[in-house]
């Protein structure tokens, strides 16, 4: 299995626009191409891979020396009225896991669900309840995927970075997806230097140093109102602070994956490391 935990690595959410094909294995060899660095999968649809590609995803992959994580279903809500829907986000997990494992990824990354009438404080201990079930199945396979819970950019949607953090400090086999775009369209601020570095410091404080050697982060562009984030866009047509941000991740010395999200994907993700490099040359 590779590891995010030995450097800084950039990449994609899915396959590059530059690709020769949308397809996994396309993109793993052109995210080796463009000088990128690791790739997420993206189950954002639906979990549907074979033994046979995962197992050419998982060779590839090595041999390119690309890291992979996954993401699972957007349509997961651990915190849905209904037990059918919260009983199949389960499933969905568990399946984002398993073909994770298979495909040779380190983390599946999920949005966690929606507060709905519960208020914050119900859904979390529901979502906690959900997932304590989904990690205790995933122990019992042996299962090493780490799932991640991803900062959220709508009000409207569990996982201000205060919940998300909680969560994995009080259970095992979670880390946090941090959605540095997400926290600042939900707040309509944490857009400094400083307040970076705060956000960083705040992970470590609540999740030890070696979270900080194993992060998992999005990043891009956000269109923003008062309710929250209402679309990625472009990092340069944006009003978020980049160069203040990859400063930060240097700075802080923060190691794992950073998958940009962009609408033009590989193009921001090479300007992110590039300028990465350039700081760390200075």
């Amino acid at each position: 299995m590779t590891s995010a935990s030995k450097k800084l690595l950039f990449g994609t959410a899915g396959a590059p626009k530059s690709a020769s094909s949308p397809s996994t294995l396309s993109g793993i060899q052109r995210i080796a191409q463009l000088g990128l660095d690791c790739l997420e999968i993206e189950f954002v649809k639906g979990v549907n891979m074979g033994s046979d590609m995962c197992q050419k995803i998982k060779a590839e992959a090595k041999a390119l020396n690309v890291s992979l994580s996954v993401h699972a279903p957007y349509y997961v809500n651990l915190n849905s009225p209904e037990e059918g829907k919260r009983l199949a986000s389960q499933e969905w997990l568990l399946s984002s896991a398993r073909i994770a494992q298979k495909c040779g990824a380190e983390s599946a990354v999920f949005h966690a669900g929606y507060y709905g009438t519960a208020g914050p404080e119900k859904a979390y201990r529901t979502i906690k309840e959900g997932l304590l079930e989904v990690v205790s199945i995933l122990k019992s396979e042996r299962n090493p995927v780490i799932l991640r819970p991803e900062t959220m950019g709508k009000k409207n949607q569990f996982g201000s970075l205060e919940e998300i953090l909680f969560l994995c400090r009080e259970m095992e086999g979670l880390l946090p997806c941090i959605d540095f775009s997400h926290i600042h369209a939900r707040e309509g601020k944490m857009n400094s230097y400083r307040e970076f570095v705060r956000i960083l410091r705040k992970i470590e404080k609540k999740l030890g140093s070696e979270a900080m050697k194993n992060m998992h982060i999005h990043i891009s562009g956000a269109e923003y109102r008062d309710k929250g984030e209402m679309k990625h866009i472009d990092l340069e047509d944006s009003d978020f602070r980049f160069d203040d941000w990859v400063q930060a991740l240097k700075d802080i010395g923060v190691e794992g994956m950073v998958v940009c999200e962009s609408p033009n994907l590989e193009l921001d993700a090479i300007m992110l490391k590039n300028l990465y490099y350039k700081y760390k040359k200075g």
